[in-house]
């Protein structure tokens, strides 16, 4: 199987590295040529000057971009290149419509496609452990294993097209009311002035423990915020999932609450930093007030 990437970013180029090690990547495009020439010289797959460039040199093709538009965009650069046959994989996260736009789009050309979402943040693109939900044909599904197998450690195909990004709306929902609940337990844990370090290392052992809090709760007790998953993306996302949820006449106030944190940080300007700056709002909740801290019995 030859394999094609495209989109060379926080999460993609790592993404494809694994493809690398399986033997599978053959070609990869990126909009700022640099990476892809970078990529190249380390692996020595070809560093395409177009995406189409990508499409007919390989059987596969993987694309891992930021958002709707830029999914189609790829799609329509790929198509001159794609092989009747080929499977176009996409990795990012958009709506589901968007998703089965692009199928049809390229089921008029003769190639398949699945919406492959992924999670697990730049450590699972890195290790090759991400969780993989993916939508299409299953028999497309199961011809594009090796591939998706060299990614991610669970990949998992929950039904037709589009039904890959549901799942990780779901996925995406979730993360926002962890990150919620670690940035204010660590704001909380900070004003009653425990040791954080101490906080980090036994609570990540007890029942409330998450990915989030063992892995990003020491960005909150260094008050940096390195990005891991940009919260500008997450923004997006939740965005995505408001939609979803308003054609079943449904507001979730855990989104709602989300947004509006995420637009105050927004307005900041720490878009571009991990979604765990959202602590720097929780331990201003606390700063804000007179409180006594720790009084004396």
């Amino acid at each position: 199987m030859k394999v094609g990437f495209l989109g060379l970013g926080a999460m993609g180029l790592p993404m494809a590295r694994n493809l690398h090690k399986q033997g599978l990547l053959t070609a990869v495009w990126n909009r700022t040529p640099g990476k892809a020439t970078e990529l190249a010289a380390e692996t020595g797959c070809v560093a395409a000057a177009t995406p189409a460039e990508v499409a007919a040199l390989c059987d596969v093709v993987v694309s891992c971009v930021s958002a709707d538009a830029d999914v189609l965009n790829m799609v329509t650069a790929a198509l001159p290149g794609l092989k009747r046959g080929a499977i176009f994989i996409d990795c990012s996260t958009i709506s589901a419509d968007t998703a089965r736009l692009a199928a049809a789009q390229l089921r008029e050309h003769g190639v398949e496609f699945l919406d492959a979402p992924v999670s697990g943040g730049v450590e699972g693109a890195r290790n090759g452990t991400l969780a993989i939900m993916v939508g299409g044909h299953a028999a497309t599904f199961d011809k594009a294993l090796p591939a998706l197998n060299a990614m991610g450690k669970t990949v998992t195909h929950f039904g037709p097209t589009g039904l890959g990004q549901a799942a990780k709306a779901t996925n995406q929902l979730m993360c926002a009311g962890v990150i919620q609940a670690c940035a204010e337990a660590m704001a909380f844990a900070k004003a009653e002035g425990l040791p954080l370090d101490k906080v980090i290392d036994t609570l990540g052992k007890g029942a409330g423990s998450s990915w989030y809090f063992v892995n990003r709760a020491p960005n909150m007790a260094r008050g940096t915020f390195p990005a891991g998953f940009r919260l500008a993306l997450h923004d997006k996302d939740l965005k995505i999932v408001k939609d979803m949820a308003a054609r079943h006449g449904v507001q979730l106030p855990l989104i709602e609450m989300t947004l509006l944190h995420y637009r105050r940080l927004l307005e900041q300007g720490h878009g571009n930093e991990d979604i765990s700056t959202l602590f720097r709002l929780k331990d201003a909740l606390f700063n804000d007030v007179d409180r006594p801290v720790n009084p004396a019995p």
